[in-house]
């Protein structure tokens, strides 16, 4: 009988009595005269109870309301539930519930820079920047977007977007133009908010020339607001004489009128932001999600399952394309002090974010996996150089995370802290399985499944499965539910997304297995399992085995058609100056086959420069899949990278035996 696996780290009784998901399941025991002893009680209650769980949420959570109604659940659908359905509420208006001189916003550029806010700053700017967009016409359902780098502008200017009932759009200032105009050019924006430029890796990007191109062909844009970031108060001032409908942030707010700030009551199900899906298999969907669903599900996540409160400084590094920003940011309602990093995680030097951790007391840091491993690649040990005084959890999220990435934290950045590895997307702009302060951390597992959220694996033939792999499911309806997607008026683009494997059930795209432990494992993406001989295998099961080989810096894998069947091919980037011979190839077939089975060992092992990603760092299976058999890829402005697919082009190894 092999041994039980052991957790890496695990909370103390007392630890745990004093986290707000122990005194929420207190509570829960108490209203509801339940008697549920720890978490997976609590889960279980939540999801056979749903009603009543989002009900006593929104008292825990202090949601701020003009109505909240006495029906909590209408139609109850998927897609179509209606959550709240008689609620009005602002979700500025509870990111800005806080009004006092502790800091809300540390902004930390690349090149050094520092800027921060109090929460009492925040409100004023927020305040004068509604007015100017007020004054400029913006009202309900108007769509203004961010052409934004992470900084503390973005986030004002979210807020005062948010606060008259509009809706909040953004991708990063490292998007190609087609890659804006795929997603901007859809939802039609009435005002553009752009940075001039950017940092990155050392170097200043000029963004001016683009905003030049996206004005010009979006022709619902009436203002761009240009917000200098990369020119000094030094240097020259920013030119935009040549720049059609363009002004500059100061005089945007300058020039309209004193208006106190309101807070536009809407419904529940009110457009909040539109989101993209990353498009590398078509035009990005514009992914629409409400007020009321955001602002609850990232209060659980936040309060209960991170355990976040005002004595909290709160880092994620993200840009403004990905959904963490969003995710992030709402870390305001907890009255947690927010930390903005732009500019590269590795310049000047590996430990760059480590020291910031210290600089600014960072007690939650979250990340990738991809930036873990990277770490790790680099021999970089956090532990040894850093005090990480206030650091006490770790999450992680964009990837499966290896166990080899577990073990590297507890070894080499801190013991005592709580790992998570969190799941979810863009789809729902939160996750599906998340950490939880009051449970063990078990390596390559995130600890549970979210509160509230009926996430269960189904086998193909549509039965739940438990310690056995399969598709990863939400049974009932959530409040985070996109509303729908933008320009898709019958719906079918979302039901097709979501629905079109099992009517009414939510079917997420993930290859996944619940554990013994009640933990997730995620083995990759469903539409990216390989199926060598109809047995179904999750790539991160094979790049868990390829992180083991020091010479490996990088990888992915793919299925390619062969003589009737698939058979699996690894991509490898090595170290510098390393080139792949028979004797490497051999290391890298034994160590997968040491830790799998012979069906995981790649029929083809083959050295490439790099490996395309996503903006937000995610690998690109598919993508290099068509490459390799010949297919198109559409949009390949959603990459960061697209020059690397020409490196799969035509390669006389796939053609060989």
């Amino acid at each position: 009988m092999s041994n039980p696996v052991q957790p890496l780290w695990q909370p103390t009784q007392a630890a745990i009595a004093a986290t707000q998901m122990d005194q929420f399941r207190c509570q829960i025991n108490e209203l509801h005269r339940q008697s549920l002893p720890d978490y997976h009680a609590l889960y279980q209650w939540s999801v056979d109870h749903r009603e009543q769980f989002w009900s006593h949420l929104w008292e825990f959570g202090e949601v701020i309301a003009s109505a909240r109604g006495n029906k909590i659940l209408g139609k109850d659908s998927m897609p179509g539930a209606e959550w709240f359905p008689e609620a009005q509420l602002n979700f500025a208006e509870n990111l800005l519930r806080f009004r006092d001189d502790k800091p809300a916003l540390v902004e930390r550029l690349e090149n050094g820079s520092r800027r921060t806010l109090s929460y009492q700053q925040l409100y004023e700017q927020v305040e004068r920047l509604a007015a100017a967009l007020a004054d400029a016409g913006v009202g309900e359902g108007d769509r203004v977007a961010g052409f934004m780098p992470n900084i503390i502008d973005t986030v004002v200017a979210m807020l005062a977007v948010s606060s008259l009932g509009a809706i909040w759009t953004s991708c990063s200032p490292d998007f190609g133009i087609n890659g804006v105009l795929d997603r901007f050019g859809q939802v039609e924006p009435k005002i553009l908010f752009a940075c001039e430029g950017y940092f990155y890796n050392g170097k200043v990007i000029d963004s001016l020339p683009r905003l030049a191109q996206i004005v010009e062909q979006i022709d619902s844009i009436q203002q761009l607001v240009v917000v200098p970031v990369a020119r000094s108060s030094e240097q020259t001032a920013v030119d935009i004489a040549g720049l059609d409908r363009a002004i500059l942030l100061n005089d945007f707010v300058e020039k309209a009128p004193v208006r106190s700030l309101t807070f536009a009551q809407t419904a529940f199900n009110h457009p909040l932001y539109i989101m993209y899906s990353s498009g590398t298999t078509g035009v990005p969907k514009c992914i629409v999600h409400g007020v009321g669903g955001t602002l609850l599900q990232h209060i659980k996540e936040h309060r209960l399952h991170t355990d976040i409160s005002r004595d909290d400084t709160l880092f994620y590094f993200t840009t403004c394309g990905w959904m963490m920003w969003n995710w992030l940011v709402s870390g305001l309602a907890c009255g947690a002090t927010l930390v903005l990093y732009d500019g590269s995680p590795f310049y000047p030097a590996a430990q760059c974010l480590w020291d910031m951790a210290d600089e600014e007391g960072i007690s939650v840091f979250g990340t990738s996996a991809k930036y873990l491993a990277a770490l790790e690649k680099a021999g970089c040990k956090p532990r040894e150089s850093h005090r990480l005084e206030r650091l006490r959890a770790v999450l992680s999220t964009g990837s499966p995370l290896a166990h080899e990435g577990f073990r590297y934290v507890y070894r080499d950045i801190k013991s005592d802290v709580c790992l998570s590895s969190i799941s979810g997307g863009t789809d729902i702009i939160s996750c599906f399985a998340l950490g939880n302060p009051t449970l063990p951390v078990y390596p390559g597992e995130l600890q549970c499944r979210g509160l509230g959220m009926a996430v269960q694996v189904w086998s193909d033939d549509g039965k739940p499965v438990l310690e056995e792999k399969g598709e990863l499911v939400c049974a009932t309806s959530f409040p985070c539910m996109p509303i729908g997607f933008w320009n898709d008026a019958d719906g079918s683009k979302y039901h097709d997304a979501y629905f079109d494997s099992w009517p009414g059930v939510w079917a997420h795209g993930d290859y996944a297995e619940i554990t013994e432990h009640g933990g997730v494992i995620i083995y990759g993406r469903s539409d990216a399992v390989l199926n060598p001989g109809g047995v179904r295998i999750g790539t991160a099961e094979i790049y868990r085995q390829v992180e083991k080989v020091e010479e490996v810096l990088d990888s992915i894998c793919i299925g390619q058609d062969w003589r009737d069947d698939v058979r699996v091919v690894l991509f490898v980037v090595l170290r510098e100056g390393l080139t792949l011979d028979d004797e490497l190839i051999q290391k890298i077939r034994t160590t997968i086959r040491a830790n799998t089975t012979p069906r995981h060992v790649p029929a083809k092992v083959i050295q490439v420069a790099d490996i395309p990603r996503t903006i937000s760092g995610k690998i690109v299976e598919l993508a290099v899949r068509n490459v390799v058999h010949g297919k198109p890829v559409k949009n390949q402005e959603a990459l960061a990278n697209p020059e690397a697919l020409k490196l799969f082009e035509n390669l006389p190894t796939l053609s060989e035996g």
